[in-house]
């Protein structure tokens, strides 16, 4: 890969595109760049989770780890209109587009924002996320940890995972953290780990 989609500034020239999110509630097209996570097309993973998750608590703070260009972060806004909608990254090309998107889509209360300039207060009473499982295990696992224990006591994750990128494994050591994870969903080689405390 030559451009890591989970680069600050990623190196890759921009080459503007948009990708249309189509699902049974919602039609989008968004913005999106290369040097930015599946910018030809919203990735498969994400459209699992978003196809098959609970709709989000209606209220409250909600986070999208690891926005890339917003498709999860927009259809949780969408879904829940008068909640907050954290979309967080460190990718700073995917936050322009997420702000962009956002805009474009009227969906007033997604804040972009980098993962190390997250206001310390936030609780979550919802996190969706497709991880960046690429940074590498322990990277991996750090970031959910400081993640994950910003859930409300009754919050609730939705992670896709790939089967293949360690999906099973992954939900093994959430359960040696002390969370409760369990498969919420398993469709096409991906698996919807559900998590709460």
């Amino acid at each position: 890969m030559s451009a890591h989609y989970f680069e600050e500034r990623p190196e890759a020239a921009s080459r503007p595109g948009t990708v249309d999110l189509v699902l049974p509630d919602l039609h989008l097209k968004l913005e999106t760049d290369r040097g930015v996570f599946s910018p030809e097309k919203i990735d498969l993973g994400t459209r699992i989770l978003l196809e098959s998750v609970p709709a989000p608590p209606q209220e409250g703070d909600l986070l999208d780890l690891g926005c890339g260009y917003g498709p999860i972060a927009l259809t949780m806004a969408s879904r829940a209109p008068q909640a907050r909608v954290w979309a967080v990254d460190v990718n700073r090309r995917s936050l322009e587009l997420t702000g962009r998107n956002a805009q474009t889509a009227r969906l007033y209360k997604v804040s972009p924002v980098h993962a190390d300039e997250m206001p310390p207060e936030p609780r979550f009473s919802a996190i969706w996320s497709n991880p960046a499982i690429r940074i590498g295990k322990p990277a991996l696992h750090a970031m959910l940890t400081r993640w994950l224990d910003r859930l409300t006591g009754d919050g609730v994750a939705y992670l896709v995972v790939q089967k293949h990128l360690g999906s099973d494994s992954l939900q093994r050591w959430l359960g040696e953290q002390g969370w409760q994870a369990t498969r919420h969903t398993s469709r096409a080689a991906y698996r919807i780990l559900k998590v709460t405390r």
